[in-house]
């Protein structure tokens, strides 16, 4: 187990390889399809105006991205009417929704981890050695133990978005993980997914 701190530091990120588990430690945000759609549209290709507190936002997320970790995850959170927020459940959302945001958002932001399950595309991979950058897999059905990770619930931009697409940030301790994309060009998914078409192929030709 590699225990990381965030920010991640280029030298960190180029340690890892695919198959390390990692136990993840200091803030991070949560961040989904509404979120990406967002940051993509508004501030890198600039399809849309800045409306209402996005500018705000979007200087309080840079030095919270800036080699820190965005997490696919719609949170079950409590405490939603008085503001004492926790998060009861944290489990990973599949990743492959944000494959046409994800390598914009992580060069635009210096964004060093992806976190989320199933694995990600080529144009997240190739962000992974230009940024550079890993993708972490999360434990898909630990939704309640992940959360046990949650130390605390920092704050929460975009509630507006609905509670599942907020961008939440989260200090965490030993969040667990398993880089399955790296800064080198390594991928476990697409490694599985040649492995599976040729057993296709096989079982298609007999």
């Amino acid at each position: 187990m590699r225990d990381l701190t965030l920010p991640l530091s280029p030298d960190m990120i180029r340690e890892l390889k695919v198959g390390d588990p990692v136990g993840l430690s200091g803030v991070m945000l949560t961040g989904r399809d509404t979120a990406h759609k967002w940051m993509v549209e508004t501030f890198i290709k600039k399809a849309r105006a800045p409306q209402g507190d996005d500018l705000a936002v979007y200087e309080a997320i840079k030095p919270l991205l800036e080699g820190g970790a965005i997490y696919h995850c719609g949170p079950v959170v409590a405490g939603l009417d008085t503001r004492q927020y926790r998060f009861v459940a944290a489990g990973p959302t599949t990743s492959t929704r944000e494959e046409p945001y994800q390598g914009e958002v992580m060069r635009h932001f210096g964004v060093r981890a992806v976190i989320g399950k199933g694995g990600m595309g080529p144009k997240t991979l190739t962000a992974c050695q230009d940024v550079p950058g890993v993708y972490l897999h999360a434990i898909g059905g630990a939704a309640s133990l992940i959360a046990q990770t949650v130390e605390a619930v920092v704050g929460v931009y975009k509630l507006d978005f609905g509670v599942p697409e907020a961008l939440w940030v989260i200090r965490v301790r030993d969040f667990p993980a398993v880089v399955t994309m790296d800064a080198h060009g390594g991928s476990l998914h697409a490694k599985i997914e040649a492995k599976s078409k040729a057993v296709l192929e096989k079982l298609l030709a007999a």
